[in-house]
């Protein structure tokens, strides 16, 4: 019992602190999409709001492989907690109130709760950012995104806290003391700070136009 309890963990350690050689191929491969379609909007919105451009890159490369424009991801538990503050029975789900969506519709609860864009957004992000759900999915999608990066967590990003934001975008919590994430794929942290360091390749380029 024990050794296997030994190798479980040894498994679990290493699948959320080190790059699988399949996930390292495929991060490979959806580098240069990165860089054609969002590096030069990365690099604006990086300069633009003192963010690091490695660190915006490896993240759409986490969220949306380069793909442009970016898919969506509906979130049927995040449409359930929305419904509940529409409805009464909940207070508040993080800076959403009731008094945002007195007047919304289920349709219009399942774009909030549905991600979208290069960083992949939740609906919902829109009303601290005073937008519309269609620029965060639009053409300003990297400015809209960076700029929610920038008042949720920007000071955590330029003390060069990596760790904690890739784990803070994805489950809106710091890493865990534990030094186990708890990320939807355990692999979401290394893969992002292994991008930090293929990307910063492309930031020399541009900084040398």
């Amino acid at each position: 019992m024990f050794i296997f309890a030994t190798i479980y963990l040894g498994y679990v350690y290493y699948t959320t602190h080190f790059v699988t050689p399949w996930h390292a191929s495929s991060d490979q491969k959806g580098y240069n999409a990165v860089i054609i379609n969002y590096s030069d909007e990365v690099l604006t919105a990086a300069n633009e709001f003192n963010l690091p451009y490695t660190y915006l890159m490896s993240l759409i490369q986490l969220e949306c492989s380069g793909i442009k424009p970016a898919g969506s991801r509906f979130e049927p538990h995040v449409f359930k907690r929305l419904k509940d503050v529409r409805d009464g029975r909940r207070k508040n789900y993080e800076n959403v109130t009731a008094k945002h969506l007195s007047d919304a519709t289920d349709e219009a609860l399942k774009n909030l709760a549905t991600s979208w864009g290069p960083f992949q957004l939740m609906g919902y992000k829109c009303i601290l950012l005073d937008v519309k759900i269609k620029d965060i999915r639009g053409d300003n999608g990297v400015y809209h995104g960076a700029e929610w990066i920038n008042r949720t967590y920007g000071n955590r990003l330029r003390k060069g806290e990596y760790k904690n934001c890739f784990h803070l975008h994805n489950t809106g919590k710091t890493y865990p003391k534990s030094g186990i994430p708890t990320t939807h794929d355990p692999q979401y942290v290394p893969r992002g700070l292994a991008g930090i360091k293929r990307f910063s390749k492309t930031e020399k380029k541009n900084t040398k136009r």
